[in-house]
């Protein structure tokens, strides 16, 4: 019974009661979490059931467009927030032009090591790029057996705002399966997330005063960039 390794768990589990006690925090968000999941599960009784299901999303970012298309298109950057709270980018394949792979894997947070099982896998390719304003793609959760859960058709739209850039982000449903009912459950929470963490990411930023940290290796050729 060593004092220092007790203070050290006793700091974390208060932080994880102070966030799970919080207004929007962790304990908020599963029970919103579990509400939908029951809600989804009992509405995919057949294929299509989602078909034509959109989620909107708004958000003032703090950088100019030119920062922010740097953020949504280059995977060093996407790895930084492309995931919701409590996973990491393990996987990352972003080709910015139309026609170009998106690949997208990630694993638990906790999961430094990559040695437990990968926790999502999706698929896409781009479909429109037109820098600084619009960025447009599809992607499809993978299921166990290899075959898509879902296509997600996911529009980007940029707009000067101030010093800053307002992003609108949309998300429409095709090809649902019964199986994707889970995935289908979690896209408000998870995809708002991520945006919330790409905020965070370019607010960061703007109070160091610099363009972007370097945290992960990249390959590069004529047509891709990607992080492994």
């Amino acid at each position: 019974l060593r004092p220092g390794p007790l203070r050290v768990l006793a700091a974390a589990l208060g932080r994880l009661a102070d966030d799970a006690d919080r207004l929007g925090g962790a304990h908020e968000t599963f029970d919103r979490y579990g509400a939908g999941l029951v809600a989804e599960r009992l509405a995919a009784r057949e294929a299509g059931w989602a078909d034509g299901r959109t989620f909107a999303f708004a958000r003032s970012l703090p950088r100019g467009p030119e920062a922010v298309w740097r953020h949504l298109t280059e995977p060093s950057l996407l790895a930084r927030w492309w995931a919701p709270q409590d996973l990491r980018v393990s996987a990352l394949v972003f080709e910015a032009r139309p026609g170009g792979r998106v690949v997208l894997e990630y694993r638990d947070a906790e999961d430094a090591g990559g040695s437990d099982a990968v926790a999502g896998r999706a698929e896409g390719v781009v479909d429109e790029v037109r820098p600084g304003e619009r960025l447009s793609y599809r992607s499809s959760p993978v299921l166990p057996d290899g075959e898509p859960a879902f296509t997600a058709h996911v529009d980007l739209d940029l707009r000067p705002e101030g010093a800053g850039t307002g992003l609108d982000a949309r998300v429409r449903i095709t090809g649902s399966t019964v199986e994707s009912a889970d995935f289908v459950a979690g896209i408000e929470i998870g995809f708002g997330q991520s945006l919330d963490k790409l905020a965070a990411v370019l607010a960061a930023e703007s109070s160091q005063g610099t363009g972007h940290d370097t945290e992960y290796d990249t390959d590069h050729d004529d047509d891709s960039r990607s992080m492994r």
